[in-house]
């Protein structure tokens, strides 16, 4: 959370570091523990669905909010981040073990419950070590380069707490309208949730749409640019790529791998998951290893920065205190 100065590009913290606030306090914790094992849970049904998660921090906030401020009468906002922020880590660590560890399985490793969890602890001790020395950089010098757009919204929420119960009220009645219709469909089969159609003029080729509230959050959350990505990457996969390899390998002798069943014999689904899921997994591989590179230098020329701080602290032996804003990890 920052403010800034019509005529002043210099990083001003919402609380300043002169203000003595509570903060890491054991409702805080406790609240932050619940909250992340729920969105965790949730995170990872969504992703392990369709394929797509949503961050937690904003409703995480207005949860909060409506707990601390309404139920125990605590108005500090400094608790509240704590809240949201181990919320945010929570979904966003089971998201990164939901993307990757499935492909364990792929190769036939099946790791163990212990294993998974040994992994996901790892990958989260990594995660906060990795972000000390990026986040001078990409918070407090790129605040006005990046927009953190869902960041800034979540910061609003917390700063208008006093809307907190209202918009409480509405994540409630979202999460009962969704676990409604998830019941009633899926359920006790009153209707259709999954609904498709083949188009007949073209092999293979099927069209069609899940019913669920949830998916209609998920593609309000995102936004439409993302939402039309996705729905740009179905329309490849399905009424292109699917009825390109139907229709090229119906005469193939045998099977073409990675698939061990004939072309022939599969159907759009079978397509998909034989060919289309992997084709899926090398773009979001090359989509890593883009982002991964264009970081690199951002990456080099924070961990020089960090580097030489610490270098110069350890030769002067400087016993300076450090202000609450300006310290990566307390």
């Amino acid at each position: 959370m920052n403010g800034k100065s019509k005529n002043s590009t210099k990083f001003v913290p919402y609380v300043s570091a002169k203000r003595s606030l509570p903060e890491l306090t054991a409702v805080a914790v406790v609240l932050g523990i619940i909250l992340a094992v729920v969105f965790a849970a949730a995170n990872a049904y969504l992703g392990l669905k369709i394929g797509l998660t949503v961050s937690a921090s904003i409703p995480a906030a207005v949860i909060s909010l409506a707990v601390l401020r309404g139920l125990f009468r605590r108005k500090s906002i400094l608790e509240n981040n704590i809240v949201q922020t181990m919320t945010t880590a929570g979904e966003a660590v089971a998201a990164g073990a939901i993307f990757t560890l499935p492909a364990l399985y792929m190769w036939d490793l099946n790791p163990g419950q212990q294993m998974i969890s040994f992994v996901v602890l790892i990958g989260g001790f990594l995660g906060v070590a990795m972000m000390v020395p990026l986040r001078r950089l990409l918070i407090v010098n790129e605040h006005e380069t990046l927009p953190y757009p869902e960041g800034t919204a979540c910061a609003e929420v917390l700063v208008s707490g006093e809307t907190g119960g209202r918009s409480a009220r509405m994540v409630s009645l979202g999460f009962g309208v969704g676990g409604l219709v998830k019941a009633l469909g899926d359920g006790f089969m009153l209707f259709k949730t999954e609904i498709e159609t083949t188009i007949f003029r073209f092999r293979n080729a099927v069209i069609g749409m899940d019913t669920y509230p949830a998916l209609l959050g998920v593609g309000y959350i995102i936004g439409p640019r993302i939402a039309g990505q996705m729905l740009a990457g179905g329309i490849l996969a399905w009424l292109v790529l699917i009825p390109m390899i139907g229709f090229f390998g119906a005469n193939s002798a045998g099977a073409v791998a990675p698939s061990l069943t004939p072309i022939a014999e599969l159907d759009a689904w079978g397509i998909w998951g034989d060919y289309i899921r992997y084709i899926g997994a090398g773009a979001v591989a090359a989509g890593g290893l883009i982002t991964l590179i264009k970081t690199l230098p951002m990456l080099y020329s924070s961990l020089r920065s960090t580097l030489n701080g610490l270098m110069q602290r350890s030769a002067f032996n400087e016993k300076t205190t450090i202000d609450r804003t300006k310290n990566n990890v307390t």
